[in-house]
């Protein structure tokens, strides 16, 4: 059997099934149909699909012309039907792993998943997961459900996990050549898998179990999250002792050797940071022990919203405004610079910290025409200069290179900048509103 299915693969006589066609799905499906694969996407979502077949991409990351060439060619087509699965040799899960309110993991789109395949599992067929989740997921929820179909993992069936690296708007590192960390649950499950994805990626980095591959993933983001939350503390620090923080970090940052930069920022924002530490945090209770570091830094990094605000509120009473009633515009309000991904964003933590307050929100963004986020309902600005003359207070979230940051810090009444973007320019367009 694994003879056969290593046949297949070299020859790439191997259909590829891809559950869930986000950011992490689609560009591993293209990266497939790339390698020479035939690749069938499978999503919840009726329109995602009906978009994807009709030659349009759903992600910033995947040209349109990229997924209209796979369709044509018949190298791609996308369904909500999980039938196709029995007709399919490999399949990978990339379906989304949100944290409930109580900030536990919800493992939901990963059980569906994984309950619609084992239904329709048949001997011989690669399974691999791909959804950041914590260690143990692999062993303790995915082979139960298809050794309950008879399927023993290694033998009949075989499983793995290798944790997605996606960082949206990224063109450097992409999933062909980022280093795709893999991890099987038997040495046969290994081969494999890694035949696979071999036949598609670069540079492929075996480890020793499944378990190892989901902490590594997990461990990434949470050393992400810690070294932010420190940089984060040191700026809550230098306020109370006058210094400039981002100062001392490019100070810092001159040390050779020993120091990695970091810098302070508004929160914490996107699908991995935010959430991942929490999965690591949530397993390491059920084995009564606590992982401090995480939940310091998720506390510091959460508060980042509200010491923002307050600066927006100490600014406006310099000037003799309240709060109340002020208008105070954002600039940005996409998790990170350039692209238009609003998952976990801190922007909206401070939208609704300043409503709170009372004040009159307005934002402008070149990557997100409109913002919906529960109950909240709002348009980016089309006149960004009327918005900076109408602001009674100009908030810098998200520090997109389409902004000219001289114009907007001369155009600005009182401005707040979370990136320290426009710290440098104080003095030069000081000098141009003085010669105009």
């Amino acid at each position: 059997m694994i003879d056969a299915i290593l046949e297949r693969i070299a020859s790439r006589d191997t259909q590829v099934g891809i559950v869930g066609l986000g950011y992490v799905g689609l560009p591993l499906a293209m990266t497939f149909v790339e390698a020479g694969f035939h690749v069938v996407g499978i999503d919840v979502s009726a329109e995602r699909v009906a978009t994807l077949n009709a030659g349009r991409s759903v992600v910033e990351d995947v040209p349109d012309a990229l997924v209209a060439a796979a369709v044509e060619r018949g190298m791609f087509t996308a369904t909500t039907d999980y039938e196709v699965v029995r007709d399919i040799d490999a399949v990978s899960i990339c379906v989304p792993t949100p944290l409930r309110k109580t900030r536990d993991p919800d493992m939901s789109f990963i059980v569906s998943a994984a309950e619609a395949l084992a239904e329709r599992a048949r001997p011989g067929q690669l399974i691999v997961l791909e959804s950041t989740t914590y260690p143990g997921t692999t062993r303790e929820l995915l082979v139960p459900l298809f050794e309950a179909r008879g399927l023993t993992a290694g033998e009949d069936v075989f499983l793995a996990f290798s944790p997605e690296r996606v960082d949206p708007g990224r063109e450097d590192w992409t999933t062909v050549n980022t280093p795709k960390v893999l991890g099987g649950l038997t040495p046969n499950c290994l081969t494999v898998a890694r035949a696979l994805y071999e036949s598609a990626m670069e540079t492929i980095v075996p480890v020793s179990s499944p378990e190892v591959a989901e902490l590594t993933k997990i461990y990434e983001n949470t050393f992400r999250a810690v070294n932010i939350g420190l940089a984060n503390e040191l700026l809550l620090m230098c306020d109370k002792l006058g210094l400039d923080p981002w100062e001392v970090i490019d100070a810092a940052a001159t040390k050779p050797f020993g120091f990695m930069k970091f810098t302070p920022g508004p929160g914490l924002g996107g699908h991995c940071i935010p959430v991942d530490p929490h999965y690591l945090s949530w397993k390491l209770k059920s084995l009564n022990y606590t992982a401090r570091f995480i939940e310091l830094a998720s506390e510091v990094n959460t508060g980042m919203p509200l010491y923002w605000v307050q600066q927006v509120q100490d600014a406006l009473n310099e000037k003799g405004l309240p709060l109340r009633n002020s208008t105070v515009l954002l600039l940005g309000v996409a998790y990170k610079k350039d692209i238009s991904d609003m998952r976990e964003s801190p922007a909206l933590d401070i939208i609704l910290l300043l409503q709170e307050r009372g004040a009159h929100v307005t934002y402008h963004d070149p990557h997100v025409p409109e913002l919906r986020h529960g109950d909240l309902r709002l348009h980016s600005e089309a006149d960004l200069e009327g918005a900076l003359q109408a602001a009674d207070c100009v908030l810098v979230v998200t520090d997109h290179s389409a902004y000219d940051w001289q114009r907007i810090v001369a155009r600005a009444e009182s401005l707040i900048d979370t990136r320290a973007v426009t710290r440098h320019l104080s003095e030069t367009t000081a000098r141009i509103v003085e010669a105009s």
